[in-house]
């Protein structure tokens, strides 16, 4: 998608509810950040719910922190958990059944997926560009996969540019970030009054033409470029410049790699929150009589045994070799693969971590790059 409106308008606070209403008078399901069991998490809002006000978010290796403080702003965070991932490629779905009748023939019947329109608010510029690789991914080829597909075509994108990124975030280093730049629908800057808002597809325009919004100002503008200085400058994490695919493939044998073993659970916990991390496993599943199975697609992990097994043998049968593997390819092969890395400098994989290990120290010492 590319930007159709150059000119921001502003929407005040108090007509925020026109936004949801416009949604879903147009088709929409509502899903809306929510704070829930001490994180920041996508969930449906119903009419008569609000937005979290003032919530304040505290990350660090391994440590994911809220605080409730008297701000007015609904978005004054930097992520939570979920990314959009879950909204288009589902945590386990099936993909076909099969039957046998009574006279012994059996049927294949494919799932389809019927996918609602869904408006997700709150999208930050790092998930968009995960997004964008979740597409390469599973739109990007000759074998087009069916069930993304109509999810992604369901969505309604509303990105709000980050202000408040966490010490764990490095998106600047990435380039993903903190602002958005495309891929959304409509984008919003927030301010304590309001929002600057501007359509960046057809559908956005559409929906922007009928909101109560009046003329941004010089002034507002200047307060937003200044709010996006400050979110860079806030950030201290970054990844080392440079080919970090060759210099990760010229160090395979680093003894980092065991180093960071001796503290890695293999929990998988990285790559179930990161945002572009697409590996799967599919599996069968059958009737106590026989006659019926499911072939299901659940999410998987590189950091699990069953992974890498094949006929027999486990091509990284340990720790060591299964953080590398993910490391690598991330940062490395993703190049050849889709262009550019497969990191968008969320941190996710930092505050997630039970042991709290940080993606950009592992890879600033591999590389030689440390300080």
């Amino acid at each position: 998608m590319t930007s159709h409106s150059h000119v921001n308008s502003f929407l005040p606070r108090k007509e925020f509810d026109e936004l949801l209403s416009a949604l879903r008078a147009g088709g929409y399901r509502c899903v809306a950040p929510k704070l829930c069991d001490g994180a920041i998490v996508y969930e449906e809002l119903p009419p008569q719910d609000q937005l979290p006000t003032g919530i304040s978010i505290h990350q660090a290796p391994g440590s994911y922190r809220v605080e409730i403080t008297d701000s007015p702003r609904n978005f004054g965070w930097a992520n939570g958990p979920q990314a959009l991932k879950p909204f288009v490629f589902k945590a386990r779905e099936t993909l076909w059944t099969v039957k046998r009748d009574t006279d012994g023939k059996i049927t294949f019947t494919e799932s389809i997926t019927e996918a609602e329109p869904v408006a997700i608010i709150g999208v930050r510029s790092c998930d968009l560009a995960a997004l964008t690789l979740q597409d390469r991914h599973f739109l990007g080829s000759d074998c087009v996969d069916p069930h993304y597909q109509a999810r992604r075509e369901s969505l309604f994108l509303v990105a709000v540019n980050c202000t408040h990124p966490s010490d764990t975030c490095f998106c600047a280093s990435t380039g993903d970030g903190p602002a958005a730049q495309d891929g959304f629908d409509l984008l919003l800057d927030e301010l304590d009054d309001g929002f600057l808002i501007r359509a960046g597809s057809t559908a956005g325009q559409e929906l922007l033409n009928i909101l109560p919004v009046e003329t941004g100002t010089s002034e507002q503008e200047e307060e937003v470029t200044q709010q996006n200085r400050r979110a860079i400058e806030r950030q201290t994490r970054h990844l080392p410049s440079g080919k970090l695919e060759q210099m990760l493939f010229e160090n395979l044998d680093h003894p980092r790699w065991q180093a960071v073993a001796e503290r890695c659970l293999s929990c998988g916990n990285c790559t179930s929150v990161c945002p572009t991390c697409f590996c799967y496993s599919e599996q069968d599943t059958g009737t106590l009589d026989l006659n019926q199975s499911k072939h299901i697609r659940e999410w998987d992990s590189c950091f699990t045994q069953g992974h890498s097994y094949i006929h027999g043998l486990k091509i990284r049968a340990d720790t060591r070799l299964r953080y590398r593997q993910w490391l690598t390819h991330k940062l490395g092969s993703w190049h050849s693969q889709y262009g550019r890395s497969g990191c968008v400098g969320c941190g996710r994989c930092i505050s997630w971590c039970p042991v709290g290990i940080d993606i950009t120290e592992e890879v600033a010492a591999i590389a030689g790059s440390a300080s």
